[in-house]
């Protein structure tokens, strides 16, 4: 229960109830989370084992705040799960202080003494009881009292207790707190003997310094020391919370009026007014507060910055060359002439135009011809003598593009040289900056609707003065899963030269996927009668009845029309919740398309089951995962570092015993996951339509029913639908799909970038 200390700007919205005891099914015990077996930070669902001198259950329930090592008393009622067996599933549950006993048992078999585990642990604590650490430090021969304790291993772990001993009094004075030991162990590396001066003075402080630790964590630290609800520290720390979740959500700012919403969500309180909490956290750097005709907009300080530098490095690259155009026609002849092709007018001007400035965007629609654009410039440059890199967001759009250009891409991280340098502070570094330059004429960035903020401002730092930039993308598809909007601003700055090809050619026309995405995009009516060869819509208006379709089409239809194979087939869905979000649907796709075989290792993990042969997609970036790339014969050719959100690859292999799965992608990149890091896998036979931004596959399924408008809208539509090579097939219902094209409403970004490039003088 959070303590009120004093009338302020807010009401309690909440107030937390008490344990209540009902019905005589409900069971009752009390024990500390021994292993945290899966967890949803999305919606505190858990799995974990709750252990006591009685044994261990597995319990199941929602925990907004959990960690292991913690003291609970929980309630709920057993229930046989047809899988995992006997479960507490909890109804209600109460955190409780660490008893000593335990803290003692927990910090000894913590690894923070080496050589003594978690058994000779427990037989010190079960021998010497709240004595322990008197024994240790003053008698600590009579540990040779303990079975398997000689005497030269008690006086090392004496001489470790002696030489840790404050380390020790701040980790288990944490662990009051329900700070686990691997996080003490950082705070107090960090901290030092200040730990306590710290926490007691504002533990939200930690949040901000300490690596892994974010609001949550250190509010629910706030909670267990009496920090009052109404601190100014915790209203300041909400704030700040509160913009970085938007900034999850794609935004680089928000309006005050939406701060102030978001964080009353965050607290749990009703605030009044934020201006002082505002002005307090300028003046501490941590916002910035900007002045507009709208009203005050409010940005992370980091994302501010961020704007204004990517802003400036467009604007310095942004150079005209001296060439003239009658030069550059002449060699596009020569091009033409060579290649056997005949470009339009605005191809033509594309290539002029990227000869002619430091940075210009083409975009167009599927069909328009832009590759053979990119194909030109190419040559272009190849014949000016320049060095040439090719590259894009994703593996699978660098594939591509490969395969296309018959020239090298590369993704954007790896041309930029991610590395991963645990010695300076677990981040992620690029091997090419402002200090260590790409050495390229031109570059040609593809896909750059899929480029977050955060990506191009690495790109653009790696970038010198002199070097043309060509950025090539469909302005019309979904904007990049991470915050920013970069090629819509580039576009509305109208500071760099724009080509947009409209003209679909002959080739493309045969192709009703074209043809239909720029109906679509448009706000066309779309002729459902399945008269196509490649666009197909099959009625269903039940969810059931529209999944068994999509198997059918999955497992004996789709692979021989395409000529591909089933793994290739990818179903496209709107929602993740619901009879045909992407949850429900891996969970049938993945019993049906890959069932469970004596010969096929398998791994429980939560609610989810990861199978070798499994499809899966790895959903958040880790710049640490390390990858290689082998011959069959085993000989590694290649090695880096970084997964990244989208990425879908399969699974080749399970151990047990070294407890890995091991997962391959794009471009033969293998993995090796310990399975405490499968929370960021899922299974990827059905995605959301956001997260195949970028791709491309033989074919593609999109199931539909009735769902949100402010969801159900035009570009998402249009995005899936061009996400097909061969073929489209909708199943649902057609009512849906025509109120999708003429929902021409689009999830609002809040981003300023293109008023940054448009005020550079």
């Amino acid at each position: 229960m959070w303590a009120v200390c004093q009338d302020g700007p807010f009401v309690l919205r909440e107030v937390r109830n008490s344990l209540l005891l009902g019905g005589n099914d409900l069971e009752e015990m009390k024990g500390y989370v021994e292993h945290i077996v899966f967890r949803n930070e999305d919606n505190g669902y858990t799995v974990f084992q709750l252990t006591n001198e009685d044994g261990e259950i597995t319990c199941v329930g929602t925990f907004p705040y959990l960690q292991q090592g913690e003291m609970l008393r929980v309630t709920g009622e057993y229930k046989n799960h047809s899988i995992y067996g006997n479960q507490l599933q909890v109804t209600t549950h109460e955190l409780l202080e660490p008893e000593d006993l335990i803290a003692i048992e927990r910090y000894l078999g913590s690894g923070a003494i080496k050589g003594l585990g978690v058994v000779f642990a427990g037989r010190i604590v079960r021998k010497f009881k709240g004595d322990t650490f008197r024994i240790i430090e003053e008698e600590p021969e009579r540990l040779t009292e303990v079975q398997g304790i000689g005497v030269r291993k008690a006086m090392e772990i004496a001489q470790q207790v002696e030489e840790k001993k404050d380390m020790r009094k701040a980790m288990i004075y944490l662990q009051k707190y329900g700070v686990s030991l691997s996080l003490a162990a950082k705070i107090y590396a960090y901290y030092g003997q200040k730990v306590y001066s710290v926490l007691e003075e504002n533990p939200y402080q930690i949040a901000d310094r300490i690596p892994g630790v974010g609001f949550k964590t250190a509010d629910e630290i706030a909670r267990r020391m009496g920090i009052c609800i109404d601190s100014d520290y915790r209203i300041r720390s909400g704030i700040v919370y509160a913009l970085l979740q938007a900034v999850a959500d794609g935004h680089i700012y928000l309006p005050e009026e939406e701060v102030l919403a978001r964080t009353c969500v965050v607290l749990e309180v009703e605030l009044r007014d934020i201006s002082q909490y505002l002005l307090d956290l300028s003046m501490e750097k941590k916002i910035i507060v900007k002045e507009t005709e709208e009203g005050k907009r409010i940005y992370p300080a980091q994302y501010y910055y961020m704007e204004l530098n990517t802003a400036k490095m467009l604007h310095d690259l942004n150079v005209k060359y001296d060439i003239a155009e009658v030069a550059i026609e002449k060699r596009l002849f020569e091009i033409e002439k060579h290649a056997e092709l005949q470009l339009d007018d605005m191809q033509r001007k594309a290539v002029v135009e990227a000869a002619r400035n430091g940075v210009m965007i083409l975009t167009g629609g599927p069909g328009t011809g832009k590759t053979t654009t990119i194909n030109t410039m190419i040559h272009f440059f190849e014949k000016e003598g320049l060095d040439i890199y090719l590259a894009a967001p994703t593996g699978r759009a660098a594939k591509r593009m490969t395969e296309a250009t018959g020239y090298e891409a590369k993704t954007i991280h790896r041309m930029l040289e991610l590395a991963y340098v645990p010695e300076e502070d677990n981040r992620m570094h690029y091997g090419r900056n402002e200090d260590n330059p790409l050495e390229a004429d031109v570059i040609i960035i593809d896909e750059m609707s899929m480029v977050d903020l955060p990506l191009m401002s690495m790109l653009l730092r790696a970038i010198t003065v002199g070097t043309r930039v060509v950025l090539v993308g469909d302005k019309d598809q979904l904007p990049s899963v991470g915050p920013g909007s970069v090629l819509k601003d580039l576009i509305e700055s109208k500071r760099f030269p724009v080509v947009t090809l409209t003209k679909i050619f002959r080739q493309a026309q045969q192709s009703d996927i074209v043809v239909n995405a720029h109906k679509i995009n448009r706000g066309e009516t779309v002729v459902l009668d399945n008269q196509s060869r490649d666009f197909f819509f099959l009625k269903r208006q039940d969810a059931d009845t529209i999944i068994s379709v999509v198997l059918t089409l999955i497992q004996k239809k789709l692979p021989k029309y395409v000529n591909a194979d089933a793994f290739d087939i990818q179903v496209l869905t709107p929602m993740r919740k619901g009879l045909l979000g992407v949850e429900r649907l891996n969970g049938i796709l993945q019993q049906y398309l890959n069932p469970p075989d004596v010969k096929k290792e398998e791994k429980e993990y939560g609610d989810k089951k990861f199978r070798v042969g499994d499809k899966v997609m790895q959903i958040r970036n880790n710049y640490q995962l390390e990858w290689e790339i082998a011959t069959k014969y085993g000989l590694v050719v290649d090695r880096g570092v970084g997964v990244f959100n989208g990425d879908i690859g399969r699974i080749v292999a399970i151990n047990s015993y070294t407890e890995t799965i091991e997962v391959e992608f794009e471009e033969s990149k293998k993995v090796s996951y310990p399975f405490e890091l499968l929370d960021e896998l899922e299974l990827a036979y059905a995605v959301t339509i956001h997260k195949s931004q970028g791709s491309e596959y033989p074919a593609v399924v999109i199931p539909l029913l009735q769902g949100p408008r402010q969801l159900y809208y035009r570009n998402l539509i249009y995005t899936a639908v061009t996400r097909a090579k061969r073929c489209v097939t909708l199943v649902g219902s057609d009512a849906t799909f025509h109120e999708m094209v003429n929902n021409v409403n689009e999830q609002k970004r809040y981003t300023s970038l293109a008023e940054c490039i448009s005020q550079m003088q």
